[in-house]
This record gives structure tokens, sequence and C-alpha cells, in this order.
């Protein structure tokens, strides 16, 4: 397992969390909002929400959302849907503004730890490392189903009827988070299981084998293949 501390992008979010409910006030963001609107008049060229999502220590993407909500409750009067606001954060262009269309778009692109963009990252690795398990599995002539596998397995010693692949390192918010909403579950449903990190985890996560979760950062290789049951 990793021993270095959670990346720089989970440190970023986790203070992004706390800061949350200060950022969303309502007068802070009419006040960003207008600082915004009165700055584009008179420098348009500039990079304007990227420098005040630097001033006030917002992520970029998450400052853009604040500023397009705004825009338009502005122009249409009433609160935006979800569904219309993401759309726009996806596809800025969309935006009936130009040249807000033009700093949203700047946002997407240049920041490393939120936003449409990195979402589809996110989701394009996750995927590539399902098929990398599935293929570990296959190359032992492992049969599974897709929440858990068919045979019941040993690695290091440990039962496992289920395997979580996890393409991301786990660090302590994000694996309390998992347990709270997955493992737990997965563990009453089907019993004990492995999850792996493949890009690593803090090593003191790896608590809980005596309750039925192994942690790993790759396929094992010491893996015992046992009768079913």
């Amino acid at each position: 397992p990793d021993q270095r501390p959670a990346p720089m992008c989970c440190l970023f979010q986790k203070r992004m969390k706390r800061s949350m409910v200060r950022h969303h006030a309502p007068d802070v963001v009419k006040a960003y909002y207008q600082r915004y609107r009165s700055e584009a008049q008179t420098r348009p060229t500039a990079l304007l929400l990227l420098e005040l999502a630097n001033q006030v220590d917002l992520s970029p993407a998450l400052l853009a959302r604040l500023i397009v909500e705004c825009f338009l409750e502005e122009r249409e009067a009433s609160v935006a849907s979800r569904h219309v606001l993401n759309n726009m954060l996806r596809e800025p262009y969309s935006i009936p503004d130009l040249l807000l269309a033009k700093h949203v778009e700047q946002c997407t692109v240049n920041y490393c730890c939120y936003g449409p963009l990195v979402n589809c990252i996110k989701h394009a690795v996750g995927l590539e490392h399902e098929d990398l398990l599935r293929d570990e599995l296959r190359e032992r002539n492992l049969s599974f189903l897709e929440l858990k596998t068919d045979l019941i397995l040993t690695v290091d010693g440990h039962i496992v009827h289920w395997i979580e692949s996890k393409a991301s390192f786990g660090d302590e918010h994000s694996h309390h988070t998992y347990l709270n909403e997955q493992f737990w579950s997965y563990c009453n449903r089907f019993g004990p299981g492995l999850v792996i990190y493949w890009y690593g985890f803090v090593s003191e996560l790896d608590c809980q084998r005596g309750r039925g979760i192994l942690l790993r950062d790759g396929f094992p290789s010491d893996i015992v293949t046992l009768s079913r049951v």
C-alpha cells in the first residue's frame, strides 16, 4: 500500500467541501457575480473567473457553476433547473452570452479537480480499470458476475466473495464514504470481499480485515480458489 499522504487533488477537494457553505451564502454569490459582470466590461479578454477563483480559494469549475446559475436567474427571472445548468457547463457555448461562455470554458479546460471534463476522464479511467480487473479474472479462469465473484477465493488467508475496483487513491475521506455507501452493504449481502485501489491507499485504512474488507493496490497474485458452497 501507498505510504504517501493523499494526492493534492484529494486534499483540495476536502478543503472545498469544508468551505462550500461559505461560498454558497446568497450575499457572497451575489458579490462574486457582480464582480464578474463589472470586470467583464472593463477586462473582457482577461482570465476573469480563473483569477477570481484563485483569489477567493474556490474551484474554478464550482465558481463557474455559481456564476452561470446567477446569470440564468437574472436572465430568466427564475431558478434554473439542474438539467439546464449541467448542460451549459458541459457545453459552454450553449450559454446565451458568448463572453461568459468563453470564461466558463476556460474554467472547464484549465482545472484538474472538478468540472465536466474531469468527470469524463474519471469515468473513462474507472471503466478502463474495471476492464483490467475482468481480464485478470478471465486469465485465471475465474467465473464472475458484475457484483461479485462466482467462486470463493482466499487472499492473504482471507475469504473473498466479491471484488470492487477503484481507479483512485484511497484517502481517509473517500474510503469512509465508500464504506458507508457501498462496502458494508456488499459485506451484508455477499460476505467478505476485496477492494482494489489501483492508485494506492493510506495503509492505516486496511484495518477492517476482521470484519470482511481487505484492501489491495493491485490484483493479488497469491489467490487460492476454493470449492463452491
